[in-house]
């Protein structure tokens, strides 16, 4: 079933991991140090900023969507640039998903790593900088299970592909959107064949991330 329609199969596959290694890649670039630095710092609004990062997982994906439709639009303050309707609006939104996710787990393994790591390379004489190094050195595989759901979250999503890639065949159509308009024609064998693909996708991401955790 899936060879018969390989063309159609393989782009919009190809269009799904492209655009969401692009989003995990920011997402990890802002979460990842934004998780790190809520985890090690003490202030007094640090309880409403981690109850931020949790509201900010559950946002629905077309609100999202729509958020950075409004800005990319037309009429929006970076319509200019072009960019709705393309895979680089799909990254954008897929990276605003995604990272509130890597941020969590991020806080989430600076929380549970041993808490004199920090102080003991600074009293050796290392820098903050190498101090913190050496913290993500020790919760390296904590980094990566936020970056392996932050992806996750990005590939299997259908509301912010639909709404700013517009579902364009060959160019912004994933997997998921495919989905969802093969299968509202009737095309189930399409349809189908797609979600096959994305539950091997997910699958094996499920699988490493719960080889992570047992690590």
């Amino acid at each position: 079933m899936i060879g018969g329609l390989s063309p159609d199969v393989f782009d919009a596959v190809r269009t799904s991991l492209c655009v969401a290694a692009g989003a995990t890649v920011f997402a990890a670039l802002l979460g990842i140090p934004l998780g790190l630095l809520v985890g090690l710092s003490e202030f007094p609004l640090k309880r409403l900023v981690v109850t931020l990062f949790n509201t900010l997982m559950a946002v629905p994906t077309v609100v999202v969507g729509l958020f950075v439709y409004g800005f990319l639009s037309r009429q929006g303050p970076l319509g200019i640039l072009g960019l709705l309707f393309t895979p680089t609006a799909i990254v954008i939104g897929g990276t605003l998903l995604a990272a509130p996710i890597v941020a969590n787990y991020a806080l989430a393994s600076v929380r549970g790593a041993d808490s004199r790591i920090v102080p003991t390379t600074l009293t050796l004489g290392a820098g903050r900088f190498r101090a913190v190094a050496t913290l993500a050195g020790e919760i390296r595989f904590g980094i990566l299970a936020a970056v392996i759901a932050g992806f996750g979250r990005v590939v299997s999503e259908v509301g912010v592909a639909m709404m700013l890639g517009g579902n364009i065949r060959g160019y912004t159509r994933t997997m998921t959107t495919a989905i969802a308009l093969e299968t509202s024609k009737g095309e189930f064998a399409f349809g189908m064949a797609l979600g096959i693909v994305l539950m091997l996708v997910a699958l094996v991401v499920n699988l490493f991330l719960n080889l992570l955790q047992r690590r």
